[in-house]
């Protein structure tokens, strides 16, 4: 249950960074409007790692939803923010992706 709780807080993750380019894209009520949603994704996402790493270990979690946020937020930059895409950054990505995978692998938990 706790790597299911793990997964979502770096989807939360992913979320709050998505937020700060939605913040940089827009200005006046609506800038605020996801400066809120930033904000309370952070929150979410940071309680919900608290709790997946009371029973998975801390290196193991971070290392995960990290690697959550990280890919997930390449590709929001992808898709909604028109960042570059180049074979080099689809491959790191792919590394990226198995690297979390290998870590929930050999996790104990």
């Amino acid at each position: 249950m706790n790597w299911i709780i793990l997964i979502i807080a770096g989807l939360f993750e992913v979320a709050f960074a998505s937020c700060l380019g939605k913040v940089k894209e827009t200005s006046g009520t609506a800038m605020y409007f996801w400066f809120a949603y930033f904000l309370i994704s952070l929150t979410v996402s940071m309680l919900l790692l608290i709790k997946a790493t009371q029973t998975l270990p801390i290196g193991t979690a971070y290392a995960v939803w990290t690697g959550i946020g990280a890919v997930g937020t390449v590709l929001m930059g992808i898709f909604f923010f028109k960042d570059p895409v180049s074979f080099w950054r689809i491959f790191f990505i792919v590394t990226l992706i198995g690297s979390v995978v290998g870590l929930k692998a050999v996790s104990a938990h």
